[in-house]
């Protein structure tokens, strides 16, 4: 009976999971298929269209990779080695600092473009995509770096039964590190992170600032309230505003879950839930961004008229 209970668990976890894996992937396509189409029809491409492109790109490459580790999750064949098991479980990783740096230069990027011409942040107005690469790489590089201890810690699970390795997939497991790797490892990556969210949040809160001092201004000169349509500017900050909270509340999430995982070395359920919480911007974001653009809404929404008219 227990062991039928928990079969049936298991498969509701893997068809939920496995559905959002395929409703991001999709989401990201369509996301990352318009923009490509954008950059190459001639259209004159706005400044945030590189980093939504590039962030869809991440997030569809990393729904792929997270697609091939659920099925050693929830398949149990037991075929990976040493070599395939750090290979995913790292470029997971590496595709997860990279969702974080380009959502924190897409804010501060929005920030700078709504920022006025006698703002100290003015003379970055015009940065161009070599610049906002050179950054990405860098932080890119630095997170390989601080994330480069899961190449010695990630290992194919071994046959015999040993106390303190933590599970990720049926395959493969971590082993435990000495505490001043641990210690070393985690400080770093707690300043990223940290560096990485102040800057959404100061971003978002100058932003704020902005568009609040816009606001008082129209309506002093109009003497009227303000349309109820929204500003390109307005609809921007808004779309950044709900990306920022997603973020961090799924990071806040994902941080009490991987504590609680520390307690529950051998706990697998806690592990379907940290995928699962994680995967949740980079299936959710590409339909927030879809929502702001009048082309895609309209190129959906006549698709699905046919879909019913059919």
């Amino acid at each position: 009976m227990n062991k039928n209970h928990e079969h049936h668990i298991n498969a509701h976890l893997r068809n939920t999971f496995f559905s959002e894996i395929g409703i991001g992937i999709s989401a990201n396509s369509i996301l990352l298929l318009f923009h490509i189409l954008k950059f190459t029809s001639g259209h004159r491409p706005k400044p945030t269209d590189l980093p939504i492109a590039l962030l869809a790109l991440i997030h569809l490459l990393m729904l792929l990779i997270t697609a091939f580790i659920a099925t050693d999750i929830f398949i149990t064949q037991r075929e990976w080695n040493d070599i395939t098991c750090k290979f995913f479980i790292y470029i997971y990783r590496i595709f997860r600092g990279l969702s974080l740096c380009t959502t924190s230069l897409l804010s501060v990027l929005q920030a700078i473009i709504l920022s006025p011409r006698n703002s100290c942040l003015a003379k970055f107005k015009h940065i161009s995509p070599y610049h906002m690469s050179c950054a990405l790489l860098f932080l890119s590089v630095f997170y390989m770096f601080i994330s480069s201890h899961l190449l010695i810690s990630i290992i194919a699970t071994p046959n015999l039964t040993l106390n303190n390795i933590m599970y990720v997939t049926q395959s493969c497991s971590i082993l435990p590190m000495s505490y001043l790797m641990q210690s070393t490892f985690s400080i770093l990556l707690a300043l990223r992170e940290a560096f990485l969210i102040s800057l959404m949040v100061l971003s978002t809160c100058y932003m704020m600032t902005l568009l609040c001092r816009h606001k008082r201004q129209s309506q002093h000169l109009h003497s009227t309230s303000l349309s109820p349509r929204a500003s390109p500017e307005e609809r921007a900050t808004r779309t950044i505003l709900l990306l920022m909270s997603f973020f961090v509340v799924m990071s806040v999430l994902d941080s009490v879950i991987s504590c609680s995982r520390t307690m529950f070395l051998n706990d697998p359920t806690s592990y379907y839930i940290q995928l699962f919480v994680v995967l949740i911007y980079a299936t959710i974001s590409p339909f927030v961004f879809m929502s702001t653009e009048k082309h895609i809404v309209n190129l959906l929404r006549s698709m699905c008229e046919r879909v019913i008219n059919v």
